[in-house]
């Protein structure tokens, strides 16, 4: 009796799942775990179509303007891709600005930036090797950094939520060093029963004080059991000791945590310092803000990766940064040096005239960054979803498509789906904001269908829904 019960409710519970719904019915699946966690269906906004049909499948709230977290990325990246062109790249200039004479500058370098969002770490080197081959030496002068490109408003780094050390609440800037990123790397030393920590890079002004303790304990929410406070000296701000505190298990691999700590005049004129001395440079100045007289010819051009790879890091793995710098990159279109400066309201313009072009007119469209990180920004499920439709028939699908986590594979979605049939076959961009969950992209369903989905739920519950937006895709890849 016990067996026939057990197939009983089995063949109830996928019976519910593959059961077709009328569009604005939601599957029981998901509208119990909704009354499980107090969720009223009016703070979703949810938008389900089938590629190919001229009906969507399940619409709830589909026209209400929502937070959509970093979902918002999407926008960002399909118009980036489209009106930029995945071989978009952006440029960094240095100048002479004396006579270099016998390897020796004597004069100031400039680098004159135009929002490079990768200009990380193995970048800068490289842009620093290349000045070192054009067979400089000797700078006599100071760095002057150029950040003119941008005209965009000051922003408090901890004004979003208090967290003004994290590299996620960088502010664009035109040039922008590795995110001012120094990554915290932590290893278990089970020999010495200690926790090893390597920064890389190391400022000179930074100390840790590293009272970590390894433990036996399972890996885990690693993050969870340690806390890491950055005190800034009294004399000077960008000095600063880093206390790390708490535990970490011995059966954690290697694990990384970043902070943004100093000024950029500080931190890229340390890193240039350090890598401009490792390529047998000499440098002694200082750097300091400036602006590239106009009459200069290049010393040497510096080009990112193409856009094509920078839009997989800005939705894989959820760049805010590298978002906000393609979304001020959209107001002045392929050629950034002539239409400088950058700002929000060039780029916002030129979203919608884009949107318009395609017969798309959101108007419950706030756009505030362009990344997600943003209590201000809202778009509709439905709207999400009309964009996702037309980016699969434009020119641009692939690389768009391929830049989405892959479901139990990478990115954001590598540790979801795992047990669930849609492993390996849902392309989807995850967001997260306190009292906002988002999931919107493409799932192949069991039927081979490709299926367009948008799940945006704004409540102060929206931490625990996770298991509600794994339901739904679980039940529009067994939908008959």
């Amino acid at each position: 009796m016990t067996r026939v019960c057990l197939c009983l409710g089995f063949l109830i519970e996928l019976t519910a799942l593959a059961t077709p719904l009328f569009a604005n019915e939601l599957p029981f699946v998901v509208k119990q775990k909704l009354l499980q966690l107090a969720i009223p269906e009016t703070a979703i906004g949810l938008y389900v179509h089938e590629i190919g049909s001229s009906q969507p499948v399940l619409t709830i709230n589909a026209d209400s303007g929502m937070n959509p977290a970093s979902v918002m990325k999407l926008l960002t990246t399909y118009a980036g891709l489209e009106l930029l062109g995945p071989a978009y790249t952006w440029q960094t200039i240095l100048y002479a600005n004396g006579k270099i004479t016998d390897e020796v500058l004597y004069g100031d370098l400039v680098i004159k930036g135009y929002g490079d969002p990768k200009l990380d770490l193995e970048n800068f080197w490289l842009l620093v090797h290349r000045l070192r081959q054009t067979g400089l030496r000797e700078i006599k002068g100071n760095l002057i950094l150029d950040q003119s490109h941008y005209q965009i408003p000051r922003e408090d780094p901890g004004g979003f939520d208090e967290q003004p050390y994290r590299t996620y609440n960088v502010p664009p800037e035109a040039l922008l060093i590795n995110y001012r990123a120094s990554t915290f790397h932590l290893f278990p030393h089970p020999e010495k029963n200690s926790v090893r920590v390597v920064i890389d890079p190391v400022p000179e002004s930074l100390r840790v004080q590293n009272n970590l303790k390894l433990t036996q304990d399972k890996c885990g929410a690693w993050q969870n059991s340690m806390t890491i406070e950055a005190i800034a000296d009294k004399e000077s701000k960008n000095n600063f000791t880093v206390v790390l505190n708490g535990s970490f298990s011995r059966h954690c691999e290697k694990q990384s945590y970043m902070l943004s700590l100093q000024d950029s005049t500080s931190y890229t004129g340390d890193l240039f310092r350090q890598l401009w001395t490792q390529q047998g440079g000499i440098f002694n100045g200082n750097a300091i803000f400036g602006q590239a007289p106009q009459s200069l010819p290049p010393l040497k051009i510096h080009q990112s990766p193409p856009l094509a790879e920078i839009v997989r890091g800005i939705n894989k793995f959820s760049n805010n940064i590298a978002a906000r710098q393609l979304y001020l990159a959209l107001g002045t279109g392929n050629s950034s040096i002539d239409n400088s400066p950058a700002t929000l309201a060039k780029s916002d313009a030129v979203i919608r005239r884009w949107l318009a072009s395609k017969q798309m007119n959101f108007t419950e469209l706030v756009i505030e960054n362009g990344s997600g990180l943003s209590r201000r920004e809202r778009i509709s499920a439905r709207h999400m979803g009309k964009l996702l439709l037309a980016a699969f028939n434009s020119p641009v699908m692939p690389e768009f498509i391929a830049s989405l986590p892959i479901a139990a594979v990478d990115g954001t979605l590598k540790n979801r789906f795992a047990d669930t049939p849609a492993k390996g076959l849902a392309h989807m961009k995850t967001g997260a904001l306190n009292n906002v969950r988002a999931l919107a992209g493409y799932l192949i369903d069991g039927m081979g269908r490709r299926v367009i989905i948008v799940f945006f739920i704004n409540h102060d519950q929206a931490e625990q829904s996770q298991a509600i937006m794994d339901r739904l895709i679980q039940w529009a890849y067994h939908r008959k």
